[in-house]
């Protein structure tokens, strides 16, 4: 299992990359607007934050000729680098070609097991299914993870499903117990979850009862 954190925030992919927990990072038009700047040199400052890790770039052309140009350029940008392109029937043959090619492409948008099937069969690395989005809409997103890990494990498929569009604790529970293979979590989410209260609690006792030995030097 891996964690990706789903952001373009370079002082925050910095900061808990020192974690050691921090597998790759998803980013999408929408964080990298919001990040402002040359997109091109905020990914390399990402990719040089974690030049082992995988590094999700989207896609931002419409038409099927212009997202397969697009996404050979982005993939030459480095080795670590995976295309995410929206997993529209209109894209089909272009995510199809370019997984033959050895592109890593990282398929979005995905709300439907057939959909994650159908994308598995054409060689991609990742499937993101919208867990969160779904459930905006009043449907049992989570329950895609379990269905998805059957499905792949019985026909033995190697695309790996990346849990996306997660938004709480319960829900990285959830699709840890699935098997989900990557789990990319927004910023906020991964603070609460490397965090406890109970924790903190602890720690403070532990620091108050010490304190009651008058131990100057230990050992």
């Amino acid at each position: 299992m891996k964690f990706f954190l789903d952001t373009a925030d370079v002082k925050a992919i910095q900061k808990w990359a020192e974690t050691g927990l921090v597998d790759g990072v998803t980013t999408n038009p929408t964080h990298l607007s919001k990040e402002g700047g040359d997109p091109k040199k905020k990914i390399k400052e990402i990719i040089s934050i974690l030049p082992k890790g995988d590094i999700s770039v989207e896609v931002t052309e419409q038409k099927p000729e212009a997202v397969y140009k697009q996404a050979r350029a982005i993939a030459k940008i480095s080795k670590n680098i995976s295309v995410k392109i929206p997993c529209h029937s209109d894209y089909y043959p272009v995510i199809g070609k370019l997984a033959k090619e050895g592109i890593s492409v990282n398929v979005t948008l995905v709300f439907t097991v057939i959909q994650a099937a159908m994308m598995a069969r054409l060689g991609v690395h990742y499937v993101s299914p919208f867990i969160g989005r779904l459930e905006d809409i009043d449907v049992d997103g989570m329950q895609l993870l379990p269905e998805m890990r059957e499905i792949f494990d019985l026909y033995g498929f190697k695309t790996e499903i990346l849990a996306a569009s997660l938004r709480s604790v319960p829900h990285v529970h959830d699709a840890m117990l699935a098997g989900a293979d990557v789990l990319t979590l927004p910023i906020s989410l991964f603070e609460k979850m490397v965090q406890n209260p109970l924790t903190d609690r602890g720690i403070e006792m532990f620091n108050a009862d010490w304190k009651k030995l008058g131990v100057k030097q230990f050992p």
